[in-house]
Formats: structure tokens, sequence, C-alpha cells
């Protein structure tokens, strides 16, 4: 039995943490996220609060915990249709070629110039700033990356011989498309949608920061660093505990699609 790559044992741990308190968070927590106790504010680790209070007196292991959940769903949401969305283009160029294929790598090109923080910031000013508009910022910018990603995977499929032999058959390049194409290409996008995970957490802690994300009460890491920012000589650990939370998150999905991509890729495979 060969032996699984390291990274992707400590990737698989690190999303297994973040994951578990984010599911558990919607059924419990130490104490209620919202629930302010200003005699308490500040108060150090104890039974009661175990990583102690913030400034308005809050649990912090519970907002963390709630705030796991809230950047969960949003890169879940993100990656999704981000990946959805550019692996269908993907496919598309790949299938048709020609000017389309050339149409939706320009597009993709320039997809890449808007950054999702620019693009957040368009929304917010004008829709305002929300949970929704961060996930429709981060979504924008993983339609490229999985765009290119699809179509350079489909290029390499559609000269094999299985898939000449479903065009002599007779069937249509939207058919061979889903039921030999995109199966096979299936591989790489996973392995993406991994390291886009990490992407979309960090730009959803970034955009929280600077306020463009998940509004008040609702709690995000990147808010919670916004919020500590100017209590770093009286309180450093609040600005400690959500750093730790991020990196962990983004160093575990990253660790785990580089993990994935060791497995799946057969050159790597045959390196080992």
């Amino acid at each position: 039995m060969k032996r699984l790559p390291v990274n992707l044992l400590i990737g698989a741990a690190l999303v297994l943490l973040v994951i578990g308190a984010a599911a558990l968070s919607l059924i419990w927590t130490p104490h209620d996220y919202t629930e302010m106790n200003i005699r308490g504010k500040f108060g150090p680790p104890s039974e009661l609060h175990w990583l102690g209070t913030d400034q308005l007196g809050r649990d912090v292991v519970s907002q963390l915990m709630a705030a796991a959940r809230n950047s969960m769903a949003v890169a879940l949401a993100a990656v999704l249709i981000g990946g959805s969305i550019g692996t269908a283009l993907g496919l598309l160029a790949s299938a048709i070629g020609g000017w389309v294929e050339d149409l939706v790598m320009r597009i993709a090109d320039i997809g890449f110039a808007f950054p999702a923080l620019l693009f957040a910031i368009m929304l917010a000013a004008v829709f305002g700033p929300s949970l929704t508009n961060a996930i429709l910022a981060i979504s924008f910018i993983n339609i490229p990356v999985f765009a290119r990603v699809a179509r350079a995977s489909a290029n390499q499929i559609w000269t094999r011989e299985y898939v000449t032999a479903a065009q002599a058959a007779g069937l249509t390049r939207a058919a061979i498309s889903r039921d030999h194409i995109l199966p096979n290409i299936a591989a790489p996008i996973i392995v993406q949608a991994t390291i886009e995970f990490a992407v979309a957490i960090l730009a959803e802690a970034a955009l929280s920061y600077l306020g463009l994300g998940a509004q008040p009460p609702a709690p995000s890491w990147g808010r919670m660093l916004s919020e500590a920012q100017t209590l770093m000589y009286l309180a450093p650990q609040l600005a400690i505990y959500p750093g730790l939370c991020i990196v962990t998150a983004v160093l575990g999905f990253g660790l785990l699609g580089d993990g994935l991509r060791d497995v799946t890729d057969p050159r790597l495979v045959r390196e080992r």
C-alpha cells in the first residue's frame, strides 16, 4: 500500500479541524456569540471563557467558531459558483475551438485584471456591503481560473482515441463533453477547487477586514482582526486568535490541494 503524502495528511487534519469547528457551531457554541457583557470585557482565559472575552465582553471562542461557519459558507458558495461557470466555459471553449476558444480565453484574461477587492468595492458602492456581494466578488475571480484549468485539461482529452471513437459513432461534441470529457477532467478541477478554497477564505477575511464582507452582528475572522487593530497594546490576543484561525484554514486547504495534486497527477506518481 502506497504511503499518502505528508502534506495531504497534514492538510486534511487542519481542514477537518476547521470544518469540525464550523459544523459544531451550527448546533452549539460555549456562549451566544452576540451576547455582550461590558463589565466582563477583556476577560482572561477561564473555565467559563476558554480564550477570554473581547472589548464588548463577548466570548472569543464562540466568535471564532461562528466566524469559521461563515468563512466556510462563503468559500463553498464562491467556489461552487465560480467553479461551475468557469468549468462550463472551459469545456465550451475546448469543444468548439476556433474564435470561440480565443474569445473565452480573452474574457478570462480580462477577469484576471479585476481583483476581488476591487470588484467588491464596486459592488458595495452600488448595492451596499454584504456577505452576498462578497460571495459574488470572490466567485468572479474564480471563473477565469477554472476556465483555464478546464480548457487545458479538456484539450488533452479531446486527442484520446476513445473520444475519436465517440465522434465516429456520431455523438455530438456536447454529448462527448458531458459523458467523456467532464468525468476525465474531474481530478484537476477538484484539486483546483481545494486550492481556491484557501484563496476564498483569505479573500473573505480581507473583504470583512475592510467592512465589505459579513456585517455585524455576523462574526468574521477578518472583522475581528479589524476591531482588534486598535487594541494591539491592550489586548493583542484578540488579533492573534483570528489570525491563527485564518492561517490554519488557508494552510490546511493549501496543503490538501497540493497533496491531492501529488496523488492524482500521474507524472508526480511516477516520480515517487
